[in-house]
């Protein structure tokens, strides 16, 4: 069951075998190699040390497949996370943004224990889409700096003032970064036509590094930026800052532990599609919370399920969580033994690779077929693309869902209506449900609602009944076509029934259905109703509704 909370290794170890073992470790090294060049690159882009990326790799990952949900995940840094960490290291340091993903990660634990897995489905696509293609541009934004070896100092944190300081130093593109770009790029596009058994980044990653010390080229390398760079595991340590600070992380820490969500439910259930698995949603937020914690205290960075490198990991034969598990291992072995040589890599090398990235994230085609939705859905995706590109990834998600939010609100008050149908039964001879006429007594109004009684459609319900009941005798509400009911939904019907008891009228309720009668039941409304003023049939309200007219009619 995709609820349970037991970890997808627990189950799959059950019927594990020698060929799952060695199908998982083929597939564990050559995704191993793939999440190298990737880690780095993500550990630059967001704004800390190439070797922050690999130790979140290793750790998160390990974690990920160890204790997660799904059967085939690769955790680790994603580009979903680049931008709001760039932003967060900008502003508090690394002890800000170890603290916000160890928040984050309590609340992906606390989502997962709640059961909540299922709700990261109800994010609306094109906010999801918005803001994807949002930090997808931005990496790629991020990377004119490396990939044309321009000489500035930092690359500034907001997007327009980027590009301002981009055209302040273009005359100081580097002919030799331009070109190893360039060469970086066209082995990753191409290689795959060779083989894909060996990765396209680790590929040109060696090659232009290569190139690059035996030409002697004039690049700017990871050693020389960052020094000299160890990639063995750091002793865990836990980061301090002050309270004002960790405050002011909340909302920073609340959009890392969504998109953690949303990104490692989305390569889950992807993931599920290629092996024909299913993941268990709750397991995966908590193993993902687990992660998150654990990444800062060796000084990571946030982690979430990564569906390239799951993709990667389908295709190469990975058959359970042991092949993530070997993944980590694969990592930390190759950090260890040749970490010292990666100070050697380009920036340029590093930026290409992330152009790719961005370019694969972007979902561009996406993003065009959604400009020929519903108007609304484009005004959602354009606003949280334009906040996330321009203000903020924390604002974009938030406004982008308030946004959806409100969308839904009317749309669900556009299809609910009010009706006065008593002419209809009086002028067509309408039968009721059991073949028997309607015959509707004079000074009996019946209104029939169509669709969920929200608080959206409790107001046209008040206009409605407002501007066309008068004071009858009898109201009879049919409620057979609403199929659930909220708080403002029964508190219209409350003050319904204190206006009209003021001006002589009774309303009687019809038809309703299981939520509604719950509903009401848990709100007192029934009980202070009676059961002489609820009926399960039309038919039975028409009746009662008939002997309250002959009662007003007959000689005191």
């Amino acid at each position: 069951m995709p609820g349970r909370l037991v970890p997808q290794l627990v189950t799959s170890l059950q019927r594990y075998t020698a060929r799952d073992l060695g199908a998982d470790a083929l597939a564990g090294i050559i995704v191993g190699i793939v999440a190298l060049p990737l880690a780095i690159a993500f550990g630059v882009a967001s704004g800390v040390s190439p070797a922050q990326g690999v130790y979140t790799a290793i750790v998160a990952g390990f974690l990920i497949s160890a204790l997660g949900g799904s059967t085939v995940q690769i955790g680790g840094p994603t580009g979903a996370f680049v931008v709001i960490v760039f932003g967060i290291v900008a502003q508090y340091g690394y002890a800000g943004l170890a603290v916000a993903t160890m928040m984050a990660g309590v609340l992906l634990i606390l989502m997962g224990v709640a059961r909540l897995g299922g709700a990261i489905k109800f994010i609306p696509y094109p906010v999801t889409t918005g803001f994807t293609t949002g930090i997808a541009l931005i990496i790629a934004s991020q990377q004119v700096k490396d990939v044309l070896g321009l000489r500035m100092e930092t690359v500034p944190a907001e997007f327009l003032d980027r590009f301002a300081e981009y055209a302040k130093t273009i005359h100081t593109v580097n002919a030799q970064a331009v070109l190893l770009s360039a060469a970086a790029l066209a082995i990753i596009v191409y290689w795959p036509r060779v083989t894909r058994r060996v990765p396209s980044p680790f590929v040109a990653l060696i090659v232009c590094t290569a190139v690059a010390q035996l030409l002697r080229l004039d690049v700017e390398t990871i050693g020389s930026r960052f020094g000299d760079i160890s990639f063995a595991l750091p002793a865990p340590s836990l980061p301090s800052i002050s309270f004002e600070d960790a405050r002011n992380l909340v909302s920073p820490a609340v959009s890392i532990a969504l998109l953690a969500g949303i990104e490692s439910l989305l390569s889950a259930v992807v993931a599920d599609g290629m092996v024909g698995t299913r993941h268990r949603s709750n397991m995966e937020l908590v193993a993902q919370g687990v992660a998150n914690v654990a990444s800062p205290l060796f000084g990571g960075i946030p982690a979430t399920g990564a569906i390239a490198r799951t993709a990667t990991n389908i295709r190469n034969g990975a058959r359970s969580p042991v092949a993530g598990i070997v993944h980590a291992l694969t990592l930390l072995v190759i950090a260890l033994a040749l970490g010292r040589w990666a100070q050697l890599i380009p920036l340029s090398v590093l930026g290409a690779i992330l152009l790719v990235v961005a370019y694969n994230m972007s979902e561009w085609r996406s993003f065009k077929s959604l400009l020929s939705a519903p108007k609304s859905d484009v005004i959602v995706l354009l606003i949280t693309f334009g906040l996330t590109v321009v203000v903020d990834l924390t604002v974009a998600i938030e406004v982008g869902m308030v946004m959806a939010a409100f969308l839904f609100m009317k749309r669900m008050a556009d299809v609910t209506n009010v009706n006065v149908i008593t002419r209809e039964f009086e002028e067509d001879g309408r039968e009721t449900t059991n073949g028997r006429r309607a015959d509707i007594p004079r000074g009996v109004v019946v209104y029939e609602i169509n669709g969920p009684f929200f608080f959206g459609a409790a107001e046209t319900f008040k206009d409605t009944l407002a501007t066309t009941m008068g004071k009858p005798k009898v109201l009879i509400l049919r409620m057979r076509n609403v199929p659930a009911v909220d708080a403002t939904g029964m508190h219209a019907l409350e003050h319904l029934v204190r206006r009209t008891r003021h001006d002589g009228t009774l309303v009687l309720l019809s038809e309703l259905r299981t939520q509604p009668t719950i509903a009401l039941g848990r709100s007192g409304l029934l009980d202070d109703l009676g059961p002489e003023q609820t009926y399960e049939t039309f038919e039975g309200a028409v009746d009662r509704a008939r002997t309250v007219i002959a009662a007003t009619r007959a000689p005191s």
